[in-house]
């Protein structure tokens, strides 16, 4: 069995208010990429999990990844042996791990069914766990795990990802953020949500991590439709008319930042 882990964006993210449960409550678009991490699994007397690719090192205890996790939280047979190429980078905003758990409940869906509850399954794990099982644009409400669907009218569209290399643990960036209510998401499709709407994370990440601002300039100077932060990030996207503005918006920064992870690709 084989699976990519699609690396998830926020093309939009709204933090609308802080919960008494101490999370925050959000009006996100997502959209995926058609490229991330690759899983393969093989049926074994038990569980196993072996991870390699460029940040494959970073997982250091394989049994607390959220991959053995997603394994435990769903009926598969006797066991698998799970092979993890680790091609995005660790605490990016991509949903890295959460795309990971996305992809064993595919393999696992394909190979046995899921349960019913798959979806609270899912949101134990992780709350962008529930929007990468599916990794389809949508709208996720509530702390990310209230999933609606909405019109992908953005399919194709050139992406490219970039991060200083740089790690941005999640919990430091959200009580980072100033508290203030800037609205709900924008009206309309997809698009103009992408382009009318903002990363209420952004500005508590650049004081944590600097070098994003750098990261959303070069991105901006390369003259893309958009560009933003994901998630918490610290990778910033940019998205462009035709793959061959992206493409050399990708050279250009591989020429001036040569140290800077890059991805590029279409939205799914």
């Amino acid at each position: 069995m084989h699976e990519t882990a699609y690396a998830k964006l926020n093309l939009a993210l709204h933090v609308r208010a802080r919960r008494a449960d101490g999370y925050h409550e959000l009006e996100t678009l997502f959209a995926f990429v058609d490229a991330g991490d690759r899983l393969s699994a093989v049926p074994a007397s038990r569980d196993e999990l072996r991870t390699l690719g460029e940040f494959g090192g970073e997982l250091l205890d394989p049994f607390t990844n959220i991959v053995a996790q997603a394994l435990a939280a769903l009926p598969h047979g006797q066991g698998w042996a799970v092979t993890l190429e680790k091609n995005l980078p660790v605490a990016a905003g991509l949903g890295g791990g959460s795309a990971d758990a996305g992809a064993v409940f595919r393999m696992v869906e394909a190979a046995h069914g899921l349960p019913d509850n798959w979806a609270q399954r899912a949101a134990k794990l992780g709350a962008d766990v529930p929007a990468c099982v599916r990794s389809e644009a949508c709208i996720g409400l509530g702390t990310g795990t209230e999933l609606a669907s909405i019109p992908n009218t953005m399919a194709g569209t050139p992406v490219l990802l970039v991060n200083p290399r740089l790690p941005l643990s999640t919990g430091p960036v959200f009580k980072a953020w100033d508290g203030v209510d800037r609205g709900p998401l924008p009206q309309g499709d997809m698009r103009a949500i992408a382009l009318e709407g903002r990363n209420d994370l952004e500005a508590g990440a650049i004081r944590l991590c600097p070098a994003i601002a750098d990261v959303l300039a070069a991105l901006t100077a390369t003259g893309p439709l958009l560009a933003r932060m994901s998630g918490s990030g610290a990778t910033c996207f940019a998205l462009y008319e035709d793959m061959a503005q992206a493409e050399a918006a990708n050279a250009r920064i591989a020429q001036s930042h040569p140290g800077w992870w890059r991805l590029l690709g279409r939205l799914r």
